[in-house]
């Protein structure tokens, strides 16, 4: 019998660990040729996030289908990037990302929009915990690429504060300046500006 300091060492240990939210993006049945003929297995594409700006993606190949997805779980998270979310529900700025023919383009959303994404980017942005985004996939209809390519626009993804401390601004003019060029309100001509 284990002593009981050892349990409690177990016990902390396992709440340490955050919730992780999976996604099975696609498993596809794969073949190897051999000498006696084919043999197959399975490869399997996973998204974990925490729901509150961090997401990863994997990919595990096995015989068996459990077996490859927990693999590609483990891969996602040991490769979990954090992106600086804008209140918590949405990208800061709109940014492009690319993986091979693939290409996708991410825009912030005002409240209530919603997540408009395609399949696979729409695993990444759930795990990562973004209600309202508009994304747009063009060229590869690949999940890897699509994956691949939303993570590496995410990557890109800078919050005010890091491009604040880059320019050596104050984050307050940063947002003055998204506002003013964003469709933020605007004020009010009067009869003296017009003339």
């Amino acid at each position: 019998m284990a002593n009981p300091q050892e349990q409690k060492f177990d016990r902390s240990k396992e709440r340490e660990e955050p919730e992780f939210h999976e996604k099975l993006v696609a498993v596809n049945r794969v073949a190897k040729v051999a000498k006696g003929g084919r043999r197959f297995g399975f490869a399997a594409l996973v998204v974990v996030g925490d729901g509150k700006g961090r997401v990863g993606s994997g990919h595990g190949k096995a015989k068996e289908v459990p077996e490859a997805i927990r693999k590609a779980t483990e891969q996602a998270k040991r490769k979990m990037i954090r992106v600086p979310l804008r209140e918590g529900r949405t990208i800061h700025h709109d940014v492009n990302g690319r993986a091979g023919a693939g290409k996708v383009v991410l825009r912030s959303a005002p409240v209530g929009k919603g997540v408009i994404a395609g399949g696979p980017m729409r695993a990444v942005f759930d795990c990562l915990g973004v209600q309202d985004v508009v994304a747009k996939a063009i060229g590869s209809s690949n999940p890897y690429n699509m994956v691949n390519a939303t993570i590496d626009a995410l990557k890109r993804m800078e919050s005010p504060r890091q491009i604040a401390t880059r320019r050596g601004k104050k984050v307050s003019d940063i947002v003055a300046s998204r506002e003013s060029s964003h469709g933020g309100k605007t004020p009010e001509v009067t009869a003296e500006d017009k003339a």
